[in-house]
Formats: structure tokens, C-alpha cells, sequence
């Protein structure tokens, strides 16, 4: 057994006093503390951010998407064969030209020798047909000459058989009178003949002559046809033949765009278009699809847009397409820019210049006192609002339409109550809220229904 110092017995015997002290330490507070204080118990308060449900004048938009095209496409087609002999200085692609100024001249000379030839026949038939006049009246004079003549001799014969009779004259002399009288009959009966076939004469030389004008008109109009004028103001799109080139008839020389319209036929979502046709008061009348402007009080506006630059055209509704696309389910709408390159601005405003992708914006005519509500409060049909005792009430809402921003109710509110715009997770029916206006949201909601700020 190993000997212990006299130090290490002393260590041992510190160490049970110290062990003491602490358990009379822990006795004493274990029976001065106090027994577990049961606190009140608070219901937590989830802060929201609402609006009061606002009822306006709501003006529906829709956006369409197309493209820019000229109001009239013009194709100067050749009408006569021959050698472009003029061209116009300017005549090339993309060139501002007046109506009236000549683009190009054929060569006039076959067509000029045509309308000689045909003044020249029917100065041939009128010579005949004044011959035939006086062809005409010369028989008239000598056939009522003739005609006296022979009733000469039918009384000189009438006279000879009586004294036959009476035997004055020899049988001889009674034929012969008759043989007079037979020829000039037959005389009288040829001039009566020609003056039957003038009337035909007459009506062969006017159908010649008919025919001859038109031949002298075909060739005036073939004349004319030589020169190829611009028949309104325009932008030239398309230059197809060179000076001295042989232009075949039926060939497309020159292709024009009007410059005083320019068109936009864009598409448009179905339902979106359906939110701009109010329903009147003139119930189930058939709609004319002309007459939709008008009726439905459709307003327009064209807009460029790229990154930084926007610029805006006010613009007409023209009219809707009579089919829907079968890929997209959209309709066809035309719109129409009066004067786009009058209104052009260097640096400021282009002109609407063919195929430039533009889009447009269609405005409804006003929707009055609607319920409207942001598109973030929707929540798949329920609506989350703050009643009276500051509880979340969800209540089922019924639609009207959509905009890009906001939501049009037809039925589930009513005017003022307090509608949660804020996010609420999680949303449990009857919890405590702590309402506050949010008015930054409530001024947007109502400028995007009075039709301010782009649709995106």
C-alpha cells in the first residue's frame, strides 16, 4: 500500500466541506423561489395594406399587334407593247412623288400611225356615205322623171288601141307603142331598185363607220396608254424597266404606295375584342360590321415602341376581319392613320413606313359605375377583405372582364368595403388584421381605368 503524504490527506479533507456549502446553497433558493406566473394571453395582429373598393367610369382597352401598309397599293401595269422612250429623273425605289407627273412614255409611233389610218378610213367612209347622198337624191329626181315619162307613153299606147279600134293606125304602130312603154317601165323599175338599196348602201357605210371610231378611239386610247402618270401622291415602292427597254403589255412597270393613309391590319384576342362591344339597348339587332365605330363608340390610337423611343398616332377604326385565324383564334382588325408623313417630325415623329410592327390600342366606349378591384387581389375567384372587426372575411367574386392591371366585378362587392391589396400568408377566415390605406395603389387602380399609362 502506497504511503500518503500528510498534504494529500488534507486535500481529501477540503473537499466534503465544499460539497456541503453548495447543497445547503441549492436548498435555500429552491425554497425561496417563487412558483410559474401565468401570463394573459395576446392574439397576434398581422398588419394588411388595403384599398376601399373604388366604383367608376371604366373605359375597356384591348392591344392588337401588325403591321404598317400603304391605305392604296398602285401597280402600273402596260397596257401597250413598245420601247420605254422617257423615264421620270426620280423614278426610283423609295422616291416622293406628285399625283400627275409622267414616270414613263412609251413609244407613241405604231399607235400614232394607227390613228392615222383610221382617220384616213373614216374620212373614206364619209366621202361614200356623201356620195351616197347625192347618189340618193339624183335617183329620187330622175326616177320622178322616168315616171312622167312612162305615163306619156301609157296614154300615147291607150290612145294607138282606141284608133285600132277603129282600124286609124296599123297594128304595128300599137306594138310599138307598147314595146316603148314596156322599156320604160323596166327603167322606172331599175331606179326604183337602186333607191330600195340605198337604205342598206347607207347602213353598211355607218357600220364601217362605227368601226373605223372605234379604231380611231383605240388608238387614241392606246396613245395615252404609252404614258404611265402617277395617279396620286406617293412613295415608290418598285421600279421594273429602264429607259430604252421593251415593256411587254401586261407587265408590271412601276409599283406606288399611297402616302395621305396608311393601314394597320393587326390581330386581336377574341375575348379581348368581345370587352370593347358593349351590349346596347337595341338588344339581339344584327350587328353591321361596318358600322362598329360608330356604334360601339371605338376609338384608336397606333404606337412605336422601341426601348426608350414612343411615339403615338391617332388613328380610325376601319373595320374587323370577316374570318378568325384557326391557329391563333384571333380576328383580324384594320386601322387606318390619316396623313402619317405630313405628320412626320425629323427626330422627333417618323412617318408610318410599310411593315413597321406597330401596335394598337382599341378603347371601348365607358363602362359606368363598374367594381373594381387589382388583378393582384384576385385569388382564384375569392377576394380577401377586412370586415368590421378587423377580421379576414375570403368571400367568392364574380367576374366582368380583365384588363392588364385590374379586374372588373360583377357581382360578390359593393362600393367601399376594404379590399387586402397586400400578400397574405397564410390567409386563415377570422384572423386578426390591422388595416392600412394604401392609396399609391388605390391612384393607380383608378388612372389604369380611366384609360391613362400604356397596357402592357
Amino acid at each position: 500500500m502506497k504511503h500518503q503524504t500528510p498534504y494529500a490527506i488534507w486535500k481529501k479533507l477540503l473537499f466534503f466541506p465544499v460539497i456541503a456549502i453548495g447543497m445547503a446553497i441549492f436548498v435555500f433558493l429552491v425554497k425561496a423561489s417563487e412558483g410559474p406566473q401565468q401570463l394573459p394571453y395576446l392574439e397576434p395582429v398581422q398588419a394588411v395594406r388595403v384599398i376601399e373598393v373604388p366604383e367608376i367610369d371604366v373605359i375597356p382597352r384591348a392591344l392588337a399587334y401588325g403591321n404598317v401598309q400603304p391605305g392604296t397599293v398602285w401597280e402600273a401595269v402596260a397596257e401597250v407593247s413598245g420601247k420605254v422612250v422617257e423615264r421620270h429623273a426620280q423614278l426610283k425605289k423609295g422616291a416622293m412623288l406628285k399625283g400627275g407627273e409622267q414616270l414613263l412614255r412609251i413609244d407613241p409611233t405604231d399607235y400614232e400611225l394607227a390613228k392615222a389610218q383610221a382617220e384616213a378610213n373614216l374620212q373614206t367612209i364619209q366621202a361614200q356615205l356623201n356620195e351616197l347622198k347625192v347618189k340618193e337624191s339624183n335617183t329620187r329626181v330622175s326616177l320622178k322623171i322616168e315616171q312622167q315619162v312612162l305615163k306619156v307613153a301609157k296614154k300615147e299606147l291607150n290612145r294607138l288601141r282606141k284608133l285600132l279600134r277603129r282600124n286609124a293606125v296599123s297594128q304595128n304602130s300599137a306594138d310599138q307603142q307598147e314595146r316603148i312603154m314596156l322599156a320604160q317601165n323596166q327603167q322606172v323599175q331599175s331606179l326604183q331598185n337602186n333607191l330600195n338599196l340605198i337604205p342598206t348602201q347607207r347602213q353598211l357605210l355607218n357600220a364601217q363607220r362605227k368601226s373605223a371610231e372605234i379604231q380611231l378611239e383605240s388608238a387614241k386610247l392606246n396613245i395615252k396608254r404609252t404614258l404611265i402618270i402617277l395617279p396620286f401622291d406617293g412613295r415608290i415602292a418598285e421600279v421594273n424597266v429602264e429607259k430604252k427597254q421593251f415593256a411587254q403589255q401586261g407587265q408590271v412597270l412601276v409599283i406606288a404606295d399611297s402616302i395621305d393613309i396608311a393601314e394597320v391590319d393587326a390581330q386581336i384576342a377574341i375575348q379581348r375584342f368581345r370587352h370593347l362591344l358593349q351590349h346596347s339597348s337595341e338588344g339581339n339587332a344584327k350587328v353591321d360590321l361596318n358600322n362598329l365605330p360608330k356604334r360601339f363608340a371605338l376609338s384608336s390610337t397606333v404606337r412605336l415602341q422601341a426601348g426608350d423611343f414612343k411615339v403615338e398616332w391617332p388613328a380610325r377604326f376601319v373595320r374587323a376581319s370577316d374570318t378568325v385565324d384557326p391557329q391563333t383564334r384571333t380576328i383580324g382588325i384594320v386601322v387606318a392613320v390619316d396623313n402619317p408623313y405630313r405628320q412626320a417630325i425629323p427626330g422627333i415623329r417618323p412617318p408610318l413606313i410599310k411593315n413597321m410592327f406597330v401596335e394598337v390600342e382599341l378603347r371601348g366606349k365607358a363602362r359606368q359605375a363598374s367594381l373594381i378591384i387589382p388583378r393582384s387581389a384576385l385569388h382564384l375567384q375569392q377576394v380577401y377583405l377586412v370586415n368590421q372587426d378587423n377580421r379576414l372575411e375570403k368571400r367568392q367574386v364574380e367576374t366582368d372582364f380583365f384588363q392588364t392591371d385590374f379586374v372588373v366585378i360583377k357581382n360578390g362587392l359593393k362600393k367601399g368595403e376594404q379590399l387586402i391589396v397586400s400578400d397574405l400568408i397564410p390567409a386563415i377566415e377570422g384572423m386578426l388584421l390591422k388595416p392600412v390605406i394604401d392609396s399609391a395603389i388605390l391612384e393607380t387602380l383608378l388612372n389604369a381605368a380611366q384609360g391613362k399609362g400604356n397596357l402592357k
